[in-house]
């Protein structure tokens, strides 16, 4: 028998106007410590490092073959995970089952060089407009106008009238041979159009085989990259009868070789601020907020393993409790590391953060945003707030992901804290609001 008079009180009571405060209080959710967030238990990251086989991929990425250029640390990584990203695409092509998607794969993938393509010639062009590290990059210089050369792999045609232009192509690397399987042809033709396209601003390009129509020199692609050592570990140790795990463990190596990128992407923007170098500082934050913007695609390809398949071998790798996010240490780190950029604001702003708790560096960010006599400062906060929403909609992402992939939701207590986090930067966030007062604008939308 339900309580009348009971429910007569709740009704009444919710009828009530709450009494409102004159003061203005801000207040944090209490269920959630919002300290920096913890890796996955140490037996978990072990297990997924010798998965992925982590130890000897980083023994590659961190390997110094050329002490005079100062890139290799940056570049390598990011040329090493776009030749792992063929390995995917012949193994997608390869696959024997008759219910996989493969239509929908191969675009993913096109798309997906494409993002990588486009990064690797921002690193490229990076490199060669920093006085510090022009022209330290290795390459080759193969002009010659004396007939075709094969012993290494080059081809020289003579325009008439022109220069001879030479098209090198790699000897180690999967993308020519992709080009020469039926299946694979056509994507293999676009990534080398997709190389041609986005090398156009950088001095050199990359010798896997575009056309390389303007005759620049090529980089040495198989010394830098070594796709020979990358092939020795393309396979996972932990061998189980599953067609999805040569997918899951390839797609991993990919994510953490660009967590790697952005791991040392993320050092050089604080070492860019700290010597008041603001304007390729601001650079590199635009380019780590498109290398988080990779990671939610790389991980979104989870989409198109087929669920009964993949369901097996999550419980056949022994993938329970955590996240499987949280077993990359390394992620782990770049994101408190992206989050950490935010106690450089007042060094950009040239101020010390008030004691008392004042609206210094506020007053100091609207004066900046409203001279504009700084402008390159400017450009760099921006770029730190796009940090944000990069490592904010990575995990909004992935927990989205984990409900659609698993089917339940799994523990999420550290997506959530992620997302429950106030902003990185509420000075700069108040600045713009009173900037915007104070220019009289009235409309809240964009």
């Amino acid at each position: 028998m339900v309580d009348l008079d009971w429910k007569a009180k709740m009704v009444s009571s919710e009828n009530k106007a709450p009494k409102l405060s004159n003061k203005v209080s801000v207040s944090v959710p209490t269920m959630f410590k919002l300290n920096d967030i913890e890796p996955a238990s140490a037996t978990s990251c072990l297990a997924y490092e010798n998965y992925l086989r982590l130890p000897e991929l980083r023994k590659l990425w961190s390997s110094r073959d050329f002490p005079n250029w100062k890139n290799e640390f940056i570049l390598k990584p990011a040329l090493q995970a776009l030749e792992i990203t063929f390995r995917l695409i012949s193994i997608v092509l390869s696959d024997p089952r008759p219910y996989a998607n493969r239509r929908e794969w191969g675009r993913r993938l096109e798309s997906f060089v494409n993002t990588q393509i486009e990064l690797i010639a921002e690193l490229c062009e990076d490199g060669e407009d920093d006085p510090e590290t022009r022209g330290t990059t290795p390459i080759a210089d193969l002009r010659t106008s004396n007939g075709v050369l094969t012993r290494d792999g080059s081809l020289v045609w003579n325009v008439k009238g022109e220069s001879a232009v030479v098209s090198r192509i790699s000897e180690a690397s999967l993308l020519p041979r992709l080009a020469s399987w039926q299946k694979s042809e056509d994507i293999a033709n676009k990534i080398f159009y997709a190389i041609e396209c986005q090398m156009r601003r950088c001095p050199y390009t990359l010798g896997l085989g575009e056309p390389n129509l303007t005759g620049k020199p090529n980089l040495q692609y198989d010394v830098v990259c070594k796709p020979t050592d990358l092939h020795l570990i393309k396979k996972s140790l932990t061998q189980v009868n599953n067609h999805e795990n040569r997918t899951l463990f390839t797609t991993h190596q990919i994510w953490e070789s660009w967590i790697y990128v952005a791991r040392e992407v993320l050092n050089r923007i604080s070492d860019r601020i700290n010597s008041q170098d603001f304007m390729r500082a601001s650079s590199d934050c635009w380019m780590l907020e498109k290398i988080w913007k990779l990671l939610e695609e790389i991980e979104d390809l989870h989409l198109l393993m087929d669920p009964d398949d993949f369901l097996k071998l999550k419980n056949q790798l022994g993938i329970k409790s955590e996240p499987f996010c949280f077993r990359s240490e390394t992620l782990i780190e770049i994101t408190k590391l992206s989050k950490d950029l935010k106690h450089k604001v007042p060094t950009i702003l040239g101020v010390e953060v008030d004691p008392t708790g004042g609206p210094r560096i506020q007053e100091a960010a609207m004066t900046l945003y409203s001279k504009k006599d700084r402008y390159e400062k400017i450009h760099l906060l921006q770029g730190l707030q796009a940090v944000e929403l990069g490592v904010k909609r990575f995990f909004y992402s992935y927990k989205q992901l984990l409900m659609i992939v698993m089917g339940s939701l799994e523990p999420l207590d550290s997506l959530t804290q992620i997302l429950m986090e106030p902003t990185y930067y509420p000075s700069l966030d108040a600045a713009k609001t009173f900037l915007g007062e104070r220019n009289g604008s009235g409309w809240t939308g964009i």
